[in-house]
């Protein structure tokens, strides 16, 4: 039987993080900016741009603001997003993830 020593709390910004570094893995997408002023306050509080956390008890859910390269289906690059996001934030945080939701801004042409 594990003993209970204490509660952990794990901050919305390192959630954020987490799931920024996820993003990092599927080469197909990138995260987007927030715009000058969303830039501001992530600097000053941390975190990730382009992806906001919610918390309520154990239950996580992340919104995602992304750009996808030209030519791939989008469909299938956000929905292994999703699973590398979930994969990873319940993996290091323990932590359910609820939903992430993902909000395709941009294609990107290069």
């Amino acid at each position: 039987m594990v003993e209970k020593l204490g509660e952990i709390r794990v901050a919305d910004q390192v959630i954020a993080v987490i799931a920024g570094a996820a993003v990092e893995e599927v080469l197909e997408v990138s995260v987007r900016s927030g715009g000058l002023y969303q830039d501001i306050a992530k600097k000053i509080n941390g975190g990730s741009k382009g992806i906001s956390v919610s918390m309520q008890e154990d239950r996580v859910t992340i919104d995602m603001r992304v750009s996808v390269r030209y030519g791939t289906p989008i469909h299938h690059v956000c929905q292994t997003l999703q699973e590398r996001v979930k994969e990873a934030v319940e993996h290091l945080t323990g932590l359910l993830v609820e939903a992430i939701n993902v909000r395709v801004e941009a294609i990107e042409v290069k």
